[in-house]
């Protein structure tokens, strides 16, 4: 049947509109709909397509997702050869660089060259004919390539027609294919949800995504481009310049760098390559280099070309990232909060202009996913000041006597046991009390306002205690005499004095307070005054068993076992009896009364300024079973509100929430409704 005129005119709209948004997305970065605005009109197109087929061209913005797999890449061969650069690796290199360019042109003064990030992708070059994409090729030798047209054509900031007007009729573009970092990460974090192998790095991505024979796989990668260059043009002039003319790709939809800059003379140069270095780690994209090139064309025009490379460019290279070394042997390191970090020794080996002789291994699951065996050939990875980390191993120079390597069972700092955090990836160590490796976290825990609440120790007087040996585990600072105080760095007498009082204050406390102090792993305020409350005694939970300590509300099986393997450790013990007998104690846990409180199960929010302390409000009230919330909602029983209430008590009005002064509080505790 043929097609309408209204439908032809109206598809045409279509294509120009989405054309127009795929513009202002990836080139220049300034939506001017929402997505579902714009899923809208894509699928209004495709349905017009799809009821007149006829209607269908390729430059369609509907036929980027892809076409059936192909059997291989015919070959392309670039009527302007894709040449490479030259490089350069110090500054004296492009000092040299530079003097060559202005011996040439016969020139005493500074020279202007046109500045841009080394991508660090895959070369491509895109062949429009009258505004339509009709190819795509890879460099390849630089003389052949391979066509990828089809896989092109699938990413989003490639436009399949060219916008605007005043294009050449020919008009041949080059630059880099892309994998931005943060989809890189996405797209490794996806592979690893479903068991696949994942991507060394952005570029092997992007090379590995470009060179699909199934464009609808190279469709779902993140893909982007920045143009950098030109090869054959017909039919319409450039700028006088590099920089003004790779500009006026951007209006018919190409995108370029928008780090472009012209910088005078090489002190122009020094100053853009330092620039960048800072800002490399910060950028979205991998570079390892920028690239400097004769701004006037008329005078590479002049300069011409060597070999296989132009004589009025240079990249001036970073120092390399990535480099091949030997792992000698995996350590364990002990954190600051008892995790567990296998560390590699490395053969060392100048990443990056650093030496570098360890890297992170993460976890046990990276290790086993990366296949990393001691004694293995691995590239070794930094990136500015991130610390180094193995990106893979080397299987064709693994030797034959590489070790696979196993988590130990216990911690190698102080001996206890090591178990696994709720998602069963991280270890920890159990003995938080005693190890030298936690010994700071867990006295600042120990000591904070909602444990002990040792007033006057701060972290900075911890860490003094520490360093200077005079603390080991919690219970030493009992121990502690007011003139070893007052000799310390910004303590004197009085300081010394108040130290000592609210030492001793601390010992009086309760139950729930004392247990959570402890730093039992996942076991939080909450959990601790479930705990107390259920068992009412000390020596009942450091003597429960697992299924004992699962018949209390909020503890399940992974916490029931870190709660036993915290109490079995000799080391916790010998410092817990020490805390004891320092004279810590806690007034008997009233038991649970009779009859059930009318504030069991229901969620209370505190809000304004109430006459005893919020804390204090709050943990009678989950003594009595209530939960305790931060923020209003349907969900909220009671907002109990002191003077000057503000957005909590105007959210409880809105929602018809129930609110109570004080006064209606302490009815409500005494068992009135």
């Amino acid at each position: 049947m043929s097609v309408p005129a209204r439908v032809r005119k109206r598809v045409e709209w279509l294509r120009r509109e989405i054309d127009r948004h795929n513009y202002q997305y990836y080139v220049l970065d300034d939506p001017l709909i929402p997505d579902s605005e714009y899923d809208r009109l894509m699928r209004e197109l495709q349905q017009l397509e799809q009821r007149y087929p006829e209607l269908i061209v390729p430059e369609s913005p509907t036929q980027r997702v892809g076409a059936e797999p192909l059997e291989g890449f015919e070959e392309v061969v670039h009527r302007i050869p894709m040449l490479s650069l030259e490089n350069a690796f110090s500054d004296e290199e492009v000092a040299e660089f530079d003097r060559r360019v202005r011996e040439r042109l016969g020139i005493d003064g500074a020279v202007d060259y046109a500045a841009e990030p080394k991508l660090d992708g895959l070369a491509i070059s895109l062949r429009y004919e009258d505004g339509v994409l009709v190819q795509g090729a890879t460099r390849g030798d630089g003389t052949r390539g391979e066509d990828v047209t089809r896989n092109v054509r699938t990413i989003p900031s490639v436009p399949l027609h060219l916008l605007g007007e005043g294009w050449p009729r020919i008009l041949e573009v080059r630059g880099e294919v892309y994998m931005p970092r943060s989809g890189f990460e996405a797209l490794n974090r996806e592979a690893l949800r479903k068991g696949e192998k994942t991507f060394a790095n952005p570029r092997n991505a992007a090379a590995g995504s470009l060179r699909q024979l199934d464009p609808r796989i190279t469709a779902q990668r993140p893909l982007a481009m920045f143009c950098y260059g030109f090869g054959e043009l017909s039919d319409g002039d450039l700028a006088d310049t590099y920089s003004d003319s790779i500009r006026r790709l951007i209006p018919w939809g190409l995108r370029v760098s928008p780090e472009l800059r012209v910088v005078e003379g090489v002190a122009g140069c020094h100053a853009y390559f330092q620039r960048m270095a800072e800002r490399r780690d910060a950028l979205d994209y991998d570079i390892d280099g920028v690239v400097f090139k004769v701004n006037s064309l008329e005078r590479q025009q002049r300069l011409g070309f060597v070999s296989r490379a132009p004589r009025w460019a240079v990249a001036r290279k970073f120092p390399a990232q990535e480099e091949m070394t030997r792992l000698l042997a995996i350590d364990i390191q002990v954190g600051r909060t008892g995790a567990i970090t296998p560390v590699a020794r490395l053969e060392p080996v100048r990443v990056a202009g650093v030496t570098v002789t360890n890297a992170t291994l993460h976890n046990e699951e990276e290790i086993r996913r990366k296949d990393i065996r001691i004694g293995d050939w691995v590239i070794v990875r930094r990136a500015g000041d991130v610390i180094p980390q193995i990106v893979r191993v080397v299987p064709d120079r693994r030797p034959k006597n590489a070790r696979v390597f196993h988590m130990p069972k216990h911690c190698p700092v102080c001996g206890s046991e090591l178990i696994r955090d709720g998602d069963g990836i991280i270890l920890r160590c159990s003995g938080g009390l005693f190890c030298p490796a936690q010994r700071r976290e867990a006295i600042r825990h120990f000591a904070s306002r909602r444990a002990m609440d040792i007033e006057g120790l701060g972290e900075k007087l911890v860490d003094q205690l520490v360093e200077k040996g005079l603390v080991h585990s919690p219970a030493d600072l009992y121990d502690l005499d007011q003139q070893t105080l007052a000799g310390l760095e910004r303590m004197g007498e009085k300081s010394a004095a108040n130290l000592i009082r609210a030492l001793e204050q601390s010992k009086h406390t309760t139950l729930a307070r004392f247990l959570f102090a402890l730093g039992i792993r996942e076991v939080g305020e909450a959990t601790a005054l479930a705990l107390a409350n259920h068992f009412g005694d000390f020596d009942a939970i450091r003597n429960a068993d697992e299924e004992a300590l699962m018949e209390v509300p909020d503890v399940g099986p992974v916490v029931a076992e870190h709660i036993v393997t915290f109490f079995r450790q000799p080391h916790n013990r010998e410092v817990i009896e020490r805390l004891l007998a320092a004279g810590i104690h806690w007034d008997p846990v009233p038991r649970a009364p009779a009859r059930r409180s009318p504030v069991a199960g229901r969620t209370i929010v505190l809000t304004g300024t109430l006459s005893r302390p919020r804390s204090e409000i709050k943990e009678q009230l989950q003594a009595l079973g209530a939960r305790v919330a931060g923020s209003v909602s349907k969900k909220t029983d009671y907002v109990v509100a002191g003077a000057d209430a503000g957005s909590k008590l105007a959210r409880a009005r809105e929602l018809g929430v129930t609110v109570l002064d004080e006064a209606g509080l302490e009815r409500l505790l005494e068992g009135e409704e």
